[in-house]
């Protein structure tokens, strides 16, 4: 049975389509017995904004002019992402684009464990509507600013959390992520 005393949960926005830029990131580290510890950042990504995303997140370019870069906010979370079972929702997408930014910025990234909580929310809450993050979060009771990274994040914790208190094997639900370029999913066998 895996270990999944530490999970880092982590939401990205990002300010286009490109698959390589964010504007913010949130992250929350759940572990046993402790309370779930949230943080958010706000990301210059040295890119344009397309309308689309600013719509649906709602950070303008005058908002993250004078933040850090990607760089320099990786020295910072780089350590804790690294730490633990990385978590998301839809993580597919969260994960392609740090794939992207490590490709851009030429990060090195060993492979990580991840799940992703709309993944498993499809096995395990089959009587939803949809496994959209906002559609289980109303569901279940979790508070929830949509779009909003760090909102995201503490949702997707609080999702696994429940998961494992009701006794759920999330075992089947781990894979491991590969950032190289080439990279991707893989099962944990």
């Amino acid at each position: 049975m895996t270990d999944f005393n530490r999970i880092i949960a982590f939401d990205v926005e990002t300010p286009n389509r490109y698959g390589n830029s964010i504007c913010s990131i949130g992250i929350t580290v759940s572990e046993p017995g402790r309370e779930p510890v949230s943080r958010q950042y706000l990301v210059n990504p040295e890119a344009d904004f397309e309308y689309i995303n600013t719509r649906i997140h709602g950070i303008y370019p005058e908002d993250v002019e004078f933040s850090p870069t990607f760089p320099e906010i990786w020295q910072v979370i780089g350590p804790i992402m690294n730490s633990g079972i990385l978590a998301a929702h839809n993580a597919a997408f969260d994960l392609r684009v740090l794939r992207g930014l490590f490709a851009r910025y030429g990060i090195a990234q060993q492979p990580l464990p991840y799940i992703c909580t709309c993944q498993t929310s499809r096995k395990i809450l089959k009587n939803m509507p949809n496994h959209k993050l906002n559609t289980i979060c109303a569901g279940l009771g979790i508070p929830l600013c949509h779009h909003d990274a760090g909102s995201d994040s503490r949702a997707c914790a609080e999702i696994l959390r429940r998961f494992m208190a009701s006794g759920i094997c999330l075992d089947p639900y781990l894979r491991l992520y590969d950032f190289s370029p080439e990279g991707g999913t893989r099962k944990i066998i």
